[in-house]
């Protein structure tokens, strides 16, 4: 099935659980916005893999991307769907994630909680010519949430440094709005065999 033909979900903040809205960001394999981290040294350079510093131990990533869709699986339906974030609403959560000191919280590949990962950095992308996320090498929207990351935890960054470890995923909870694009419109057309069986429904009943 081709994303373009999927429902649509509108993830938002959940006003009953504001200090959920997200929980934790996880260190993982496969990250659900496409995007990996990079690494960079005490002097802000961009480097590769090989040339890690090991004293600085940091990344930056973006955490959610406006309107980015990502596939979800629903196994009760059996049904792939898209969700999404809007930029207002990132912007809500990354605000809440400081405000409920949830930056100290990590995970690994969402399973487990780790120690010695910080989030020591949060923005969100203003403007596409001055943010300093282009400096990382990234081109994404204005609206983007990014966080540079302190990674303490040795387990963690000899799993950054092998490759392991590839990008970021937020935890949280949210609530859930369909889209307006996904709403099934009322049936306005219908076949022969269907006014027929309509009209012996209204007869019937008589």
């Amino acid at each position: 099935m081709s994303d373009n033909k999927l429902k649509e979900i509108e993830l938002l903040v959940n006003d009953e659980h504001l200090e959920m809205a997200i929980s934790a960001i996880s260190l993982v394999t496969s990250p659900a916005i496409e995007e990996d981290f990079v690494f960079f040294n005490k002097q802000n350079e961009i480097i590769t893999l090989a040339k890690v510093d090991e004293e600085a131990r940091c990344l930056v990533s973006p955490a959610l991307i406006p309107e980015k869709r990502i596939v979800r699986f629903d196994q009760d339906t059996n049904e792939e769907y898209n969700v999404f974030f809007t930029a207002d609403t990132i912007r809500k959560c990354s605000e809440l994630y400081l405000m409920h000191e949830n930056n100290n919280t990590a995970t690994y590949q969402h399973e487990k909680e780790v120690s010695g990962v910080h989030t020591v950095e949060s923005w969100i992308k203003e403007d596409d010519k001055f943010d300093k996320s282009n400096a990382y090498g990234f081109k994404l929207p204005v609206g983007t949430w990014f966080v540079k990351m302190k990674i303490e935890s040795d387990d963690m960054w000899k799993r950054i440094k092998s490759g392991e470890l590839k990008g970021l995923s937020i935890e949280g909870m949210f609530a859930q709005q369909l889209s307006e694009l996904s709403k099934v419109a009322p049936k306005t057309t219908y076949s022969n065999d269907e006014i027929l069986e309509a009209l012996r429904d209204i007869i019937n009943n008589k």
